[in-house]
């Protein structure tokens, strides 16, 4: 008996949830396995309305579960930055889910914008740092609201964080065993600290490793070969600021951000998993958002939890859907309603 968290959150996040919890509750029917939800309301209403977000308290209620579903946070009439703190890094820092896993998976080329690309093409996953760096929040003003003002941020790196990282990463890259090949991404000649850490350890790292191919690229040359030779890459290591940028180019080349799922994972702790567009207000209520990146994160889910062939069944009806069905992966424009794409995935399940 799994126990799933659910955190609907804000704007579309609980419409694409729902449509996630169906697919799932066919995928458990199918596959023997039983589970059972709570929902969580760590919402901009519910924060407008009490003035609470995540607490101590409810750290400790979830990490009584095997995992967490999250739909969406962030709210127009909330300042931003409030809820992104006080729910998504909030829940990422105490609960240590100090790996977010980016799979970039193009499943029909007509989605792509790069011209001329192939599923074949753009099937690489991204290991992003998910707990340090400058999302640590360290930092200061100096001489504030005057013109010699100094705002100071700091990224924060410890041998321990990305080490433990690093080491994911390539043990992550032995078990995807497609290409068997780690790329570090970072910024060297000229953040010379923090990636002259990086770089020592991820070469000392890689001594453990002789069956994993190695190599570099800054992050500015790695972001222009995401658009020129994506099938370069098999697995990518990088820092929480550069991971965060990357991965959202990743989306755009397979296809938007209505296909992409992530996770934010603990390897021995809780992990939480989710679509990674924002709350998109604008399509709340209308039953035309894409919901394919939320249940995609439903199959990243289950492969957490050990549920591999319930996982890759997801993932194929979701493939087959996106191949078969749809006319566009864009909100509004699928050809079919939020639900009727729900539906569409548990037919093909």
């Amino acid at each position: 008996m799994y126990r799933i968290a659910v955190i609907g959150g804000d704007g579309t996040g609980p419409e694409v949830v729902r449509e996630g919890l169906k697919v799932l509750d066919a995928a458990s029917s199918k596959f023997g396995f039983k589970y059972e939800t709570k929902e969580f309301d760590f919402s901009g209403k519910r924060y407008l309305a009490t003035g609470k977000l995540v607490d101590d308290n409810d750290i400790v209620e979830l990490k009584k579960y095997e995992a967490i579903y999250l739909g969406a946070v962030g709210d127009p009439e909330v300042k931003p930055g409030v809820i992104e703190t006080g729910v998504l890094l909030k829940l990422r820092f105490a609960l240590d889910q100090y790996i977010n896993l980016r799979p970039v998976k193009l499943y029909n080329s007509d989605f792509c914008p790069l011209k001329d690309k192939k599923p074949e093409d753009i099937d690489f996953v991204v290991v992003r740092e998910n707990s340090e760096g400058l999302y640590k929040g360290m930092g200061e003003f100096k001489d504030k609201g005057t013109k010699d003002e100094v705002a100071i941020q700091i990224s924060y790196n410890t041998r321990r964080g990305v080490e433990r990282c690093i080491r994911y990463a390539f043990e992550y890259t032995r078990k995807r065993n497609r290409r068997k090949k780690l790329t570090l991404c970072g910024k060297t000649n000229v953040l010379t600290f923090a990636w002259d850490l990086w770089q020592r350890t991820f070469n000392e790292v890689a001594k453990e490793y002789p069956d994993i191919s190695t190599d570099y690229a800054h992050v500015d040359a790695t972001t222009m070969w995401f658009v020129k030779n994506p099938e370069w890459f098999d697995v990518i290591v990088t820092d929480n600021m550069f991971g965060d940028i990357i991965t959202d180019l990743g989306a755009m080349i397979q296809g938007g951000m209505g296909i992409a799922a992530g996770g934010n994972i603990n390897p021995k702790g809780v992990s939480m998993f989710e679509p990674i567009g924002g709350s998109a207000p604008k399509y709340t209520g209308k039953n035309v958002i894409n919901p394919l990146a939320a249940i995609c994160a439903v199959g990243m889910l289950l492969e957490n939890l050990g549920e591999e062939k319930a996982a890759k069944a997801v993932e194929d009806a979701v493939i087959k859907v996106v191949s078969k069905n749809l006319k566009s992966l864009a909100a509004g424009k699928m050809g079919y309603s939020t639900q009727e794409v729900g539906d569409l995935v548990v037919k093909n399940l």
